[in-house]
């Protein structure tokens, strides 16, 4: 059996088992005693911007949305769903595809070591049939075109194309109805043996559970080796302008709907990354909260709705911010928001205005202790990127105002800024 570290965290009464087994996958045990409920999830470092990879020496071009269908395509096993075979035992089992993960998970209250074995051997064995694959075709493309049709969905696509020039970050996760056509059995077994390897996944269980037996299962049902580490292309580094200031289009929508987005520069692996992420969620909030005197300014004055929100985003080889809700007046919400930023960097913040946004933050990331799959995400993404997501506090120890305003000095700027627009259809 392999070593087992335990950590232990008294600021927020939290403690983690870590292990890795022979195999090279890491394994994250949460304890919550005498919690009725269990939940596991077993990621993978595989999403929608994980297009271009080498596999055996070659480069591979494979269909945007390939990892997004190869999820969908993983509940299917030689006995017949493993959807079906995790709810018939009492689980309420499912699946998402992000731009850098994908995740399968389950929670359940009886029957858990069970469900675990389930989880885990469909995940690691993979049954595709030409038939099959080309049938989910018609599933997809019908997700495809309703979430086309759907302007929160439209608003973001565009901000991306106009933020980004080259980036898979410009490319939908689902894919088109054009690229999935593209995808066969064997396309999905190449993208299966290159990122469903132990050492390249995680596998992490909140609850009461006995963490040896889930070890034990791990052990006996997934391979005893792993894969090579693949290479992957993000394409080249781009500089922080955004390719296009403005794009807009009209939908059925009742009032235009916008996202202003501001290219930020690539963040490195490791505790770093996190540090960024918390400043630039305190940035955005600080500036743009509903507690902000801008907030509140726009609100007054009927530029915003109760449907306006802000934050941070750090995707592979990309950053971004983005604010957005329904505007009669996009443009001058943008306006606003540049002089905002500028206000700030000549004023500084006010200290008890400033406390005050890192308490909430603080409290919420102490309130998402409170959801396992919250955990779980967050323990598979710093597993991935380097970094112990339970040492928050630390983070939010060491971040000063200066941090905060250097953020939107830096990002807040017009020439990385880009405007998405929904329009009203017409008549």
């Amino acid at each position: 059996m392999a070593h087992s570290e335990k950590t232990v965290y008294p600021r927020i009464g939290e403690e983690v088992i870590w292990t890795t087994l022979d195999n090279g996958l890491p394994v994250c045990v949460v304890p919550k005693k005498d919690y009725l409920r269990k939940y596991a999830l077993f990621a993978t470092r595989y999403g929608g911007m994980d297009m271009r990879f080498q596999l055996n020496g070659q480069w591979l071009d494979t269909p945007a949305g390939i990892a997004h269908y190869l999820e969908h395509k993983m509940f299917d096993t030689r006995e017949g769903n493993a959807l079906q075979e995790l709810a018939k035992n009492g689980a309420e089992p499912n699946a998402f595809t992000s731009n850098a993960i994908t995740c399968y998970y389950f929670d359940s209250t009886e029957k858990f070591y069970e469900n675990l074995e389930i989880l885990l051997s469909f995940v690691s064995v993979p049954y595709f049939t030409d038939e099959s694959v080309e049938k989910e075709q018609g599933i997809i493309a019908q997700e495809i075109n309703m979430i086309e049709d759907n302007p929160e969905w439209q608003v973001y696509k565009r901000l991306m194309q106009a933020l980004y020039h080259t980036s898979p970050a410009r490319t939908s996760v689902a894919g088109s109805v054009e690229s999935i056509r593209q995808i066969t059995a064997q396309t999905l077994y190449d993208c299966h043996r290159a990122f469903y390897t132990p050492a390249n996944m995680c596998l992490v269980v909140v609850g009461d559970v006995d963490a040896d037996k889930v070890l034990a299962a791990a052990e006996r049902i997934l391979p005893k080796t792993s894969g090579p580490d693949i290479p992957r292309d993000h394409g080249p580094a781009e500089d922080l302008t955004a390719a296009q200031p403005e794009t807009a289009c009209a939908m059925e929508v009742a009032m235009p709907t916008f996202l202003l987005g501001f290219k930020c520069a690539p963040q490195p692996e490791g505790p770093e990354q996190m540090r960024a992420t918390a400043v630039g969620e305190l940035a955005c909030d600080l500036m743009m909260g509903e507690s902000s005197p801008l907030y509140v300014r726009l609100y007054s004055q009927g530029l915003i709705n109760g449907s306006f929100g802000a934050s941070y985003d750090i995707l592979p080889g990309a950053a971004y911010v983005y604010a957005g809700g329904d505007s009669k007046d996009p443009r001058a919400v943008a306006r606003a928001i540049l002089s905002e930023a500028k206000r700030l960097t000549e004023e500084g913040l006010d200290e008890a205005y400033y406390r005050r946004i890192v308490n909430a933050n603080f409290g919420a990331a102490l309130k998402a202790l409170n959801s396992f799959e919250s955990i779980a995400v967050s323990m598979a993404e710093g597993c991935f990127h380097h970094y112990d997501p339970y040492r928050f506090p630390e983070v939010y120890d060491s971040i000063t105002q200066q941090d905060v305003l250097d953020f939107i000095r830096e990002n807040f700027v017009e020439s990385h800024m880009a405007l998405s627009v929904i329009h009203p259809k017409e008549g």
